[in-house]
């Protein structure tokens, strides 16, 4: 049972992520000057590529504030040197044996892989921006990549101090309220008082479709492939069930999803004429991208040569299974499964709105985006573990 005083803290940790939050979306409402933000807008409106950058900065390419870069910089570079430990030595050694002094640093360089990251994106828009522009030229250029790269470094400083001072998940909870600030929008619901019989059919489509969708996510989240293990200990006392290695889909995460579709935007907007009404073209290629995108985060998250490395060091074995060789090519069978399995699953929900908007003529199901969708469900689901984890452990210190 928590205490009056965890209660407090734990209230005291919610205002400063409110607090946090704020700030984070206010910034995303500095304009950058020197731009035509009126123009800028009305030529962005109907750009896929934007519309899709606008999910995780919350409209921040459509307004081109001080934050446009959001939290994104860091997650590029966070996503980069995930990639990295696993082929450098180096960094694999510091993130193994180090303990919390090599992760430390492992932060600080991702810190510097961002500001890189975010100079390099803040370049580009800079130059990207140039017909929109009153007095382009090397002053405004220089300035635009100091505001943006200054915006994306206070945006992960507020990511941080959320997971070090709030109720953690910093970054994905910036993600999911860029994400919140824009559903509204991009679902653009439009509703008659003449029609009301259509309303509600069409609002009852809408909730089912989202509903749908919520319980496939869950259902990703959630499921787990248990792998029975057996220890030297327990040789001739049987299997003990309760000593397993758990396995789910929780390590695909949304990264499959969002790669996809910046891929099948970008071949959309290259090859405009080739997906214009052809929906199969369209589908096989999402799919071919989302199981692509699925092996290639299965194989950064999961390695099971170390997985098997490590049961060889606690004296722990797969019954039937022989160590060493056969346990990692047992496993990477399993996984390579189960990354079949997820991929199959987020590409039928991620096409469900769609379809769903095809067959009733619910245009605004098409703003139901199942990448938001999913960071929406996954950050509140962790957030509330989070929050519990909290209670539980001050609740646990009492008691000792």
């Amino acid at each position: 049972m928590a205490t009056t005083e965890s209660i407090q803290v734990l209230k005291n940790k919610i205002y400063i992520t409110i607090a946090f939050l704020i700030l984070a979306r206010i910034g995303v409402f500095i304009p950058i000057p020197g731009l035509d933000h009126t123009n800028f807008y009305q030529s962005m409106k109907q750009n896929g590529t934007i519309n899709f950058l606008n999910i995780f900065s919350g409209g921040g390419f459509s307004t081109l504030g001080i934050f446009t870069l959001g939290i994104s910089p860091y997650i590029n570079a966070s996503i980069i040197m995930q990639s990295l430990t696993k082929v450098l030595p180096n960094l694999k050694e510091l993130q193994e044996e180090d303990g919390i002094k090599g992760r430390q640093q492992i932060t600080q360089i991702t810190r510097y892989l961002c500001l890189g990251w975010a100079i390099i994106q803040g370049f580009a828009i800079a130059l990207w921006i140039k017909p929109y522009v009153f007095n382009w030229n090397i002053n405004f250029i220089i300035q635009t990549t100091l505001a943006l790269t200054t915006g994306s470094i206070i945006v992960m400083w507020i990511g941080e101090s959320i997971t070090e001072k709030g109720i953690g998940n910093g970054a994905s909870l910036i993600i999911c309220l860029n994400i919140t600030a824009g559903l509204a929008k991009s679902l653009n619901l439009n509703f008659s008082t003449d029609q009301l019989i259509f309303n509600t059919s069409k609002l009852a489509i809408i909730l089912l479709t989202f509903t749908s969708m919520s319980g496939i996510i869950i259902l990703l989240q959630s499921a787990t492939r248990k792998i029975d293990l057996v220890s030297i200990k327990q040789l001739g006392k049987g299997i003990n069930r309760n000593s397993y290695l758990p396995l789910n889909f929780k390590y695909l995460g949304v990264m499959p999803l969002i790669l996809a579709s910046a891929g099948i935007n970008l071949i959309n907007f290259q090859f405009a004429r080739a997906f214009h009404n052809n929906l199969i073209i369209y589908y096989s290629l999402y799919y071919l991208l989302i199981i692509t995108f699925s092996f290639f985060q299965s194989s950064i998250v999961l390695d099971p040569n170390e997985i098997s490395k490590n049961l060889k060091k606690m004296e722990t074995n797969i019954p039937g299974i022989k160590p060493g060789q056969p346990t990692q090519e047992y496993l990477q069978n399993i996984i390579n499964k189960l990354t079949f399995l997820g991929g199959n699953l987020l590409f039928c929900t991620a096409i469900l709105p769609s379809l769903i908007s095809n067959t009733t003529n619910i245009p605004e199901l098409k703003g139901l985006g199942v990448t938001t969708l999913f960071i929406l469900v996954s950050v509140t689901i962790d957030t509330g573990k989070q929050i519990n984890t909290y209670l539980f452990s001050d609740s646990y210190k009492k008691l000792m």
